[in-house]
């Protein structure tokens, strides 16, 4: 079935010259090309010409770095995130990140059709703002619903709290793998939900 998928998939090699070639329509193309590929939804892979390695995440990675540097004012990606998820390189739920942007992302463009109906309701300034904001908290809001089936916060048998806002854990005694886990995803998660607040 993953074969299926990756047959579908236009092969893009780039070469030592930096150059990308599209094998499909054996012509070459850039950068810009590429995001436009993946604006109108044609999915790609980028192979390395000479080891084959895939190299298609630090090409995506690029793509978004240029499109970072030439968009002035209208940059995508906040100054306070892109601090948080350097932090993250070096922090112990980094293997988290990975997902949770996944989910959010796939929950935002699921619903960016209903954001757009709010904000043509809305004709306010802070319309978009205020939509989004509204969007991150109930993304929050699942992926806090989601951690809790697998890390188990309260006691077996109690219903979850109805408070999203995770209270720090009472100190425990040392080596306990399982309560310092614990601690660590409640840290986590007021981390998310400050960053959901800015």
């Amino acid at each position: 079935m993953a074969e299926n998928g990756k047959a579908h998939q236009t092969v893009i090699k780039k070469y030592a010259n930096r150059r990308l070639y599209h094998t499909g329509t054996s012509t070459y193309v850039t950068l810009e090309d590429l995001a436009t590929m993946v604006q109108s939804g044609e999915d790609f892979v980028v192979y390395d010409a000479r080891s084959g390695d895939d190299i298609t995440r630090s090409v995506l990675t690029q793509i978004i770095f240029e499109q970072e540097n030439k968009a002035g004012e209208d940059n995508l990606l906040p100054v306070a995130f892109l601090r948080q998820l350097i932090r993250f390189y070096g922090d112990s739920m980094r293997t988290m990140v990975p997902s949770f942007l996944e989910f959010s992302m796939a929950n935002f463009a699921r619903d960016q059709d209903g954001l757009r109906e709010k904000l043509s309701q809305s004709f306010g300034p802070s319309a978009f703002q205020h939509a989004l904001e509204e969007q991150v908290r109930t993304n929050m809001n699942f992926f806090g619903d989601a951690m809790k089936m697998f890390s188990n916060f309260g006691a077996a048998g109690q219903p979850p709290s109805a408070n999203p806002v995770v209270a720090p854990p009472a100190p425990v005694p040392a080596g306990s793998d399982l309560d310092d886990l614990k601690r660590q995803m409640a840290e986590m998660q007021q981390r998310l939900e400050a960053l959901a607040k800015k």
